[in-house]
């Protein structure tokens, strides 16, 4: 392929978009459940505990992402790029159907939690290969100047495959009843990716290996040991460093909070319907993710810092007020009850639990169902609420969420051009996934978990502004990422790097 022309290249991105785009449905289809897996996976006599112990578990899939990215970097930077990210499709793939598999703690205890954690792990690693060997692949197929362009097609996957997975999560429920979908409908998610897997694995069998890593490899200059020059030698080091401190770090918990949290905040703050958050948070993806492309092409003209610099800035000072804004939707307590058709329901079950369920309406459309269980077998009671909010509010909603989505696509759009440029061919796979992984799978993956507890220790504290303590780790870690862009990151695109 010429250094101008970009003949073929729709090939080479459709199969590499596809890949990547199948291992981030496959990885995120586990934090979209989040909330049912925690009653499946591990005990159910303290639903917070559990549902915290998922975020952790979600967490570590993140975590060992950077040794998926070392060890898949290496093999990437020394058999190549097609073969190393076909390894990471099927690892992932099959990682994911097993967990669709694994039965429930009821059935066989604590060895449901330990299986979940050993695969997601897995899945952790196999993801910390994709990305650097798709990004790569794409930004070596891609013509001069266009790097930001081509490789931000990539750079909608991770949106694109949490989209999707909301959206056959979603089917998945509007095809059986909430009872079957909760004793074994929410495996189906996880089963549908083997069949994708399977499709994406014929795509990516018949592509070439990358231009410039097969130039290289024909002239004898691929690195012997990747991760000795790309760790080992400081000059290339300090490098490593500046993407991880001054981009990869600010632009993960931009990512994490804009998508992830936000469900997260609305289904377990704002108690909001399930389905009515994937719905709408499914609206706010498919509208913003356009602009993965538009500040990918914008970053060729303008450069890569300002633009991902300006989307953190914007988090940082929007974040708080925003969510003040998410949270008084469904603040009942600034909202008027429609007396004459509350109403409470008592239901004995078969274990001679009491169930208390109260429906209430409010003059906006609002629609609360509060249940609360009182066990027969021990003294405490466990209340659970559900909100289903009007139209109105719902595309309220689904702006707020736009808005912080818009900052991702800032940050994470040309990104991919801006690490791929940082670093010589021979050793590029390894020395771009890596802060790549910690900037995302460290500092952006821990996000749920952490900021979940910072609001749970705060409402536990009497805070009355608890719901926005979460949102300090995100906005800590990016103002320390801005500075240090800031006053580090050039902003000059380069197409070589000696």
């Amino acid at each position: 392929m010429s250094k101008t022309s970009t003949k073929g290249i729709w090939k080479v991105l459709s199969a590499s978009s596809m890949g990547t785009m199948i291992e981030w449905y496959d990885f995120y289809i586990f934090g979209s459940l989040a909330v049912v897996i925690s009653t499946k996976f591990f005990p159910g006599d303290n639903p917070t505990a559990a549902f915290l112990s998922t975020l952790a578990t979600f967490a570590a899939g993140f975590v060992v992402r950077p040794f998926g990215a070392l060890f898949f970097g290496r093999l990437g930077d020394i058999i190549g790029r097609k073969y190393t990210f076909m390894a990471t499709l099927l690892l992932m793939g099959g990682s994911t159907f097993l967990i669709g598999c694994i039965p429930s703690y009821e059935t066989i205890g604590f060895i449901a939690p330990l299986l979940v954690l050993i695969l997601r792990l897995l899945q952790g690693l196999a993801l910390g290969g994709e990305y650097g060997g798709a990004a790569t692949y794409v930004a070596e197929h891609a013509p001069v100047g266009q790097r930001g362009y081509w490789t931000s097609w990539i750079q909608t996957t991770a949106t694109v495959g949490l989209f999707i997975s909301l959206m056959v999560i979603l089917a998945t429920k509007t095809v059986l009843s909430a009872e079957d979908f909760d004793i074994w409908g929410w495996r189906v998610p996880f089963w549908v990716s083997i069949v994708m897997v399977g499709v994406s694995y014929l795509i990516r069998k018949n592509m070439d290996e990358s231009p410039e890593f097969a130039k290289a490899k024909k002239e004898g200059t691929t690195s012997s040991n990747p991760l000795k020059e790309s760790f080992g030698n400081r000059y290339n080091l300090k490098f490593v460093l500046l993407a991880l401190f001054g981009a990869t770090m600010g632009q993960g918990v931009v990512w994490y909070t804009g998508q992830f949290y936000a469900m997260s905040f609305m289904k377990t703050v704002m108690n909001v319907e399930s389905s009515q958050v994937d719905t709408l948070l499914g609206i706010a993806l498919l509208l913003g993710t356009p602009f993965f492309i538009v500040f990918g092409w914008l970053s060729d003209k303008v450069g890569r810092k300002y633009i991902m610099m300006g989307g953190m800035l914007l988090a940082i000072f929007l974040y708080r007020p925003i969510y003040k804004a998410m949270y008084t939707i469904t603040d009942t307590t600034l909202k008027t009850e429609i007396t004459e058709k509350t109403k409470t329901t008592v239901e004995l079950t078969a274990a001679k639990d009491s169930v208390y369920t109260t429906h209430k309406e409010f003059s906006d459309g609002t629609v609360l169902i509060e249940k609360t269980t009182h066990f027969a077998a021990k003294k405490d009671a466990q209340v659970s609420t559900a909100v289903t909010i009007s139209t109105s509010d719902e595309w309220n909603l689904i702006l707020l969420v736009f808005v912080q989505v818009l900052f991702v696509t800032m940050v994470y759009g040309p990104i991919a051009a801006f690490l791929v440029e940082m670093f010589p061919v021979k050793i590029r796979y390894t020395s771009m996934s890596l802060p790549y992984h910690v900037g995302n799978g460290i500092f952006g993956g821990l996000l749920p978990a952490i900021s979940t507890y910072f609001v749970t220790h705060a409402k536990n504290s009497g805070k009355a502004d608890f719901y926005l303590d979460g949102l300090w780790y995100p906005i800590v870690i990016a103002s320390i990422c801005f500075v240090i862009g800031m006053i580090y990151i050039d902003n000059k695109n380069k197409t070589t790097h000696l």
